[in-house]
This record gives C-alpha cells, sequence and structure tokens, in this order.
C-alpha cells in the first residue's frame, strides 16, 4: 500500500460513529502493513512528507467558538515517557500513533501538538487533515536533567511551521527564580513569539513555576507562582496578538487566569475515578471568558484504568461536544 493509498484510506474511513457523544474507540489502528509502509516511506520516498504537509486541508480558523479539544503528543522528545507505574509508556511508538489516531478519529478531538517526528507519522497516516497541528518548538529540556529548565528550541521552528503548512508553535517556559537559565529560557521563547506573529501563527506558550526537589525541576501548583508566570508569559514577544496559554488545573482558576486577557488552553486529562468531579472541575474553569479549551496528553491517553476512551468522551462532555 502506497502512502498515497494510505492517506486515502484514512480519509475516505467511516466508522459510522461521528457525530455520537459516546464513542467506542479501538486498539489495532494501524496494521503491521500501514506501519511497514510508513516506515519505507521514511526510508526511500522522504520528500511525500513535504507533498502531504502541503496537501493537508487545514481549518479555516484555530477557534471556532465551540471550545478546542488538542491532544499533546511532544512529551517522548524530551525522554519524558513515563505514565502512571510504566516508565516507558510512551516508548513504544507504533502503540502512541495507534492511540493518537483512535483518539484524533473522535469528532470532539480538534488537533494535535506534535515534534516534527510524530507530526510526519501522523501526516503519513493521514490522521491530521481538517485537524489543528501545532508544533511543539523546545524539547531540549530533557526530563529529570540539571538543564531541564534550560529548554532550548531543537525541534520546529516559524519556518518549519510555515513551509510544513502548521497551525502555530508550542513553547514551554520553565520559571525558576533561583536558576539564571531561566532568563536565556525567557529570551528563547519572546524570539519564537515575534517569529510566529510574523507568519501569523498562533503561539500556544506553557509557562511553568518550577522549584528544585533533590535536584529536580518539579513544577509547582502554587496559584500565586502559577500567576506571576502568567503575566510574565502574557508579555513575550514584540507582537501579542497571536499569543496563547496552556495552563494548569490549580485551584483558584478564577483568580489565576484573571492575571491575563489571552485565550487560554486549561489542561485536562485522565478524569480518574471520579469523572463526574473532572466535569465540574474543567466546566468550572471553562466558563471563565479567557478558556477557550481543553488540551490533554499522556494521561488521557494512556489513563491509569486503561480506557482513554472513556477519558475523551469525558472530556468532550466537559466541552458540551
Amino acid at each position: 500500500m502506497s502512502v498515497v493509498e494510505l492517506t486515502a484510506q484514512r480519509d475516505l474511513r467511516e466508522s459510522g460513529r461521528i457525530g455520537s457523544a459516546i464513542i467506542d474507540l479501538k486498539d489495532d489502528m494501524i496494521s503491521d502493513r500501514q506501519f511497514a509502509d510508513l516506515v519505507e516511506t521514511r526510508a526511500r520516498r522522504p520528500e511525500a512528507l513535504a507533498e502531504l504537509a502541503r496537501g493537508r486541508k487545514r481549518r479555516d480558523q484555530f477557534d471556532d467558538g465551540r471550545g478546542l479539544f488538542l491532544i499533546t503528543a511532544d512529551d517522548a522528545a524530551r525522554a519524558n515517557l513515563q505514565v502512571g507505574a510504566n516508565p516507558v509508556a510512551l516508548g513504544d511508538r507504533r502503540k502512541l500513533l495507534d492511540r493518537l489516531v483512535a483518539v484524533l478519529e473522535h469528532p470532539a478531538v480538534d488537533g494535535v501538538v506534535a515534534t516534527p517526528d510524530i507530526a510526519d507519522d501522523l501526516l503519513l497516516l493521514g490522521a491530521v487533515h481538517d485537524k489543528l497541528l501545532v508544533g511543539s518548538m523546545n524539547r531540549s529540556g530533557l526530563a529529570g536533567s540539571t538543564w531541564e529548565v534550560d529548554e532550548r528550541f531543537t525541534s520546529f521552528d516559524a519556518d518549519a511551521i510555515a513551509s510544513g503548512n502548521l497551525d502555530g508553535g508550542k513553547l514551554t517556559l520553565r520559571l525558576d527564580w533561583k536558576d539564571p537559565s531561566t532568563n536565556d529560557a525567557i529570551a528563547g521563547c519572546a524570539r519564537a513569539v515575534g517569529e510566529l506573529a510574523r507568519i501569523q501563527r498562533i503561539a500556544v506558550i506553557e509557562p511553568l513555576p518550577v522549584y528544585r526537589d533533590a535536584g529536580r525541576a518539579r513544577v509547582s501548583n502554587d496559584p500565586e507562582l502559577l500567576i506571576r508566570s502568567l503575566s510574565v508569559a502574557s508579555g513575550l514577544g514584540a507582537v501579542s496578538a497571536y499569543t496563547w496559554l496552556k495552563v494548569p488545573m490549580v485551584r483558584n482558576m478564577a483568580q489565576v487566569l484573571a492575571a491575563t486577557s489571552m485565550p487560554v488552553l486549561v489542561v485536562g486529562g485522565d478524569p480518574g475515578e471520579e469523572p463526574d468531579e473532572a466535569v465540574v472541575r474543567w466546566r468550572t474553569a471553562l466558563a471563565l471568558p479567557q478558556t477557550r479549551g481543553i488540551v490533554a496528553g499522556r494521561s488521557l491517553l494512556f489513563p491509569a484504568d486503561g480506557d482513554y476512551s472513556r477519558a475523551v468522551s469525558t472530556v468532550a462532555q466537559a466541552l458540551g461536544r
């Protein structure tokens, strides 16, 4: 099966479940032949990726007003593979792609945040037509490293986002007031915001206040520190018109989001054992004017109970979709 046939197959697949609020997502979305064809194309027809990128159908608007639902698939690039007790849950690329293709089939899911390798894999699988595709830009802050705060730009840049027909770029900004590397991280993110604005692409900044615990950078859930971090992120770059923020769910979300006028995506994920409570928390955050949707990643793709179909449907329920 050629890459063109593979893409056409994915585009024409009709599950009969579109429009349903509850969708039974399946494993084994990718056959042995499809995965082998993907690897073969990478090896023998690398130019096909540029062709697929140029031909990808993009959405007319980044925000259609319904409340966005994005999936993140960029943790593996900084060696952050652990989910729960499994230290390498994201270490099986075919399994990860299988989950991503299944989740992207859900009509409530608007798109994905990915590094170039995963974005290209999803292009080859035809999984991102008419979906938002946001390129993850800085991934050098390896999980658990001594330089984790100094997350330099090692993945997509603005030129690649433009030429690759992507919808925006995602930037991670770890802020540690005791680590001088933070200043370089701020400057790098500011440059990227300006470069994305020049090509009129969305910059999704994830500002994370961190502190050191036994040498490791830990993300703080303190609302006051998050307010400070949002204030810094909102002011980055020479142009703010295309800036969005990705914000973790903490207590006092109304107070936290009052720090910015930027559009915000709040972090969702595994609803846990109390999905009704998770829906209430998410809906409370979604009622705030800055909140434009939910973004979820590892914990949704690989939830504790293994039922990622339920996790996706729970987030969709919170969005009213």
